[in-house]
């Protein structure tokens, strides 16, 4: 299960980082990265887009913004937000925007919302797909946290990875690790989870079959599993350099996050 080693030196952290006692318990969530940091809008195309409101998702791409965009970013998205500026922006679109780009000038061309998103580069799609799956991980893994789920070891009846990330039930191995179920199209009911995604599906108005999508079919989802905790090995604290090893799939970001505990995640980087 490991994939990667680490070694970060620590600037500007807001607390003596060698107080730092929980590399052993972290959660697996996914990190801002995902979604986008400075524009969160990475899931919400992948819902718009199982859910088939193609129309939503290139108005999403277009013209979303948030309070951490920059301001000409935000003046842009203002004026994507009408089909009627679409031909008089093409031009004015800095080319850090390259997928809006793409499909801005698909819409020009032929206003077709599912054509335009078909021109955008196929791991771009399945990334827009894969963080909605992501977020509602994330979701799954706050709600069963809040509820008093034990998340750190394994029980009865769970379906774990093992030393050699291979899944299967939990035989009363200390090796194996709690593996909690991502949303897809093939989604595995039968864990202590469903309990909490089914509520979250219903809140979201989803069902795990919309995420095999006929129209976009190269972009559709199985789902899986996730481990519910970071496995961080190797874990040691010299001054203001720290060093550790994960298992692939986790992201040192979160780590650190847990780490130095910034104030404001973005500003810190994160």
């Amino acid at each position: 299960m490991i994939g990667n080693q680490f070694v970060i030196r620590i600037e500007g952290a807001n607390q003596s980082i060698s107080d730092f006692k929980e590399s052993e318990r972290i959660l697996n969530y996914y990190g801002y990265q995902r979604f986008g940091s400075k524009r969160p809008v990475t899931h919400l195309v992948g819902k718009a887009i199982i859910q088939k409101r193609f129309a939503d998702a290139i108005q999403l791409i277009l013209s979303f913004s948030s309070e951490y965009d920059s301001m000409e970013n935000t003046k842009i998205r203002q004026e994507l937000a009408s089909q009627s500026n679409y031909e008089k922006m093409l031009e004015l679109i800095p080319t850090p925007m390259d997928l809006e780009r793409i499909v801005l000038s698909e819409m020009i061309q032929h206003g077709d919302p599912h054509k335009a998103l078909y021109k955008l580069p196929l791991g771009i799609r399945r990334l827009y797909v894969e963080a909605y799956q992501s977020y509602l991980f994330n979701l799954t893994v706050s709600m069963a946290y809040q509820y008093g789920e034990k998340l750190f070891d394994c029980q009865q009846g769970d379906v774990c990875f093992d030393k050699n990330a291979k899944l299967g039930k939990y035989q009363g191995d200390d090796s194996q690790q709690l593996a909690i179920p991502l949303v897809g199209y093939s989604y595995f009911k039968k864990t202590r989870f469903d309990f909490h995604i089914s509520k979250i599906l219903e809140q979201e108005q989803i069902k795990p079959s919309e995420f095999y999508i006929k129209e976009m079919q190269e972009a559709s989802s199985e789902g899986g599993f996730r481990s519910a905790a970071i496995k961080c090995t190797d874990f040691s604290i010299h001054s203001d350099v720290v060093s550790f090893s994960l298992q692939r799939g986790s992201f040192a970001t979160m780590v650190m996050r847990e780490i130095m505990k910034p104030a404001d995640p973005l500003e810190a980087g994160f």
